[in-house]
């Protein structure tokens, strides 16, 4: 399951769980570009549930529309993600070391009001 929520002008919500193969990753990201329009210093709430690996159709999908990404990845200030599994959390963190200008910070399951106000918080 993916599902992209949007929320105002200035954020996103992703939901996402199972696992995605060649047509569901074009869907999602798909998705994530059409719901993000217009979005600038924007937030996301990334909550991940059961999750596997893609197939290896989806992971081709999402490097040739590599560009897209990046700029969709622009279009956000912060990204606060919630799963209960840890190195989920430590692999969304190391991963938004690697975006300048985004900064991610996970969260455990049941810390979805500390996610909120994570993101609302003006820097």
């Amino acid at each position: 399951m993916f599902h992209v929520t949007r929320i105002g002008d200035k954020r996103i919500d992703v939901d996402f769980s199972g696992k995605l193969d060649s047509s569901e990753m074009r869907f999602a990201l798909d998705e994530l570009l059409r719901k993000s329009e217009g979005i600038s210093h924007g937030q996301m709430l990334y909550r991940i549930g059961d999750f596997d690996v893609p197939t290896l159709g989806a992971m081709g999908v999402e490097l040739a529309r590599i560009p897209q990404l990046f700029r969709f990845i622009r279009r956000f200030d912060r990204c606060a993600v919630v799963s209960d599994k840890e190195w989920l959390r430590k692999a969304s963190e190391i991963e938004g070391a690697l975006f300048p200008g985004l900064s991610i910070k996970a969260f455990d399951e049941n810390q979805n009001t500390e996610a909120h106000n994570w993101l609302e918080r003006q820097n």
